[in-house]
């Protein structure tokens, strides 16, 4: 989505962005192109809209954190000694959410939270380390916003994507929408957890990637699409997308990104070197 959508900034266009692994790869030269141009990216990502709407008429200086929320995916209870063993069709099986394999795997090793997190960065301006983490399980809370005076402000729905995407193409007005009334009777109940980090490593690898800059992003986003790729067509196991990722990362020295060409690039080399390694 990386080119088409620079092109469309470059054109003047409105943009409504779905694609978080733009932002991931290129995040910014995105938004520096965005602001050349004067246009608004509206986040159509369940998460990054729900920030969105929770931030509107506040200044991002009073923010304290970001808070996203992760389903935790099929394997939240399931033991870390048992990962070894995840199937593909173990792993399709999402608790809340009905997407394409990519992201549903992105979600059950939690590198989908990670490339959110370095999504969040861009989108709002805040650094990752201002931008946390939490498992709610029933995603009716689709993310928080913590000021710094203490107060949160949520943003609730049904886990349904046409209210984002709705929202993202009405902006600013509010419509009528197909999608079901969220009804908290019927819920009964929401609750929160910490990530657990080391059955989910994927997290803290686009954190550190996140921190580092640079080409680290894209190299991070190719190394996992091959990954995923593998384990779908049952060549590595769950438990080894982790280790790919992170051989990826320490592979490629990091390096700066001048141009959409560059992002490429990387993005090539990386996707080069696994399979030559493999």
């Amino acid at each position: 989505g990386l080119v088409p959508t620079m092109a469309a900034l470059r054109a003047g266009k409105a943009l409504a962005l779905a694609n978080k692994e733009t932002l991931v790869m290129a995040g910014e030269l995105v938004t520096a192109e965005a602001r050349t141009r004067g246009i608004r990216i509206l986040p159509v990502d369940s998460e990054h809209s729900a920030i969105f709407q929770c931030l509107e008429n506040h200044d991002v200086s009073t923010v304290r954190r970001l808070v996203l929320t992760a389903s935790g995916g099929p394997f939240r209870t399931r033991p870390l000694e048992a990962f070894a063993t995840i199937t593909p069709e173990d792993a399709l099986r999402h608790p809340t959410w009905a997407m394409g394999k990519k992201i549903t795997i992105d979600s059950a090793t939690l590198v989908n939270k990670g490339l959110e997190v370095i999504e969040a960065q861009w989108l709002f301006g805040l650094p990752v380390d201002r931008v946390d983490v939490i498992v709610h399980p029933q995603s009716v809370i689709h993310s928080m916003v913590e000021y710094v005076d203490g107060s949160v402000l949520a943003q609730l729905g049904v886990p349904d994507m046409r209210l984002p995407i709705q929202y993202a193409l009405t902006y600013p007005a509010r419509c009528e929408c197909p999608a079901a009334r969220l009804s908290l009777e019927n819920v009964g109940g929401l609750t929160f957890e910490a990530v657990d980090r080391r059955k989910f490593p994927c997290l803290d690898l686009a954190y550190e990637a996140a921190r580092s800059g640079g080409s680290w992003p894209a190299v991070l986003n190719a190394a996992n699409e091959v990954a995923v790729q593998w384990f779908l067509d049952r060549r590595v196991g769950f438990d080894e997308i982790p280790t790919i990722i992170r051989k990826a990362l320490d592979a490629h020295p990091h390096r700066a990104i001048r141009s959409v060409e560059d992002v490429l690039e990387v993005d090539r080399k990386v996707r080069e070197s696994l399979e030559r390694g493999k």
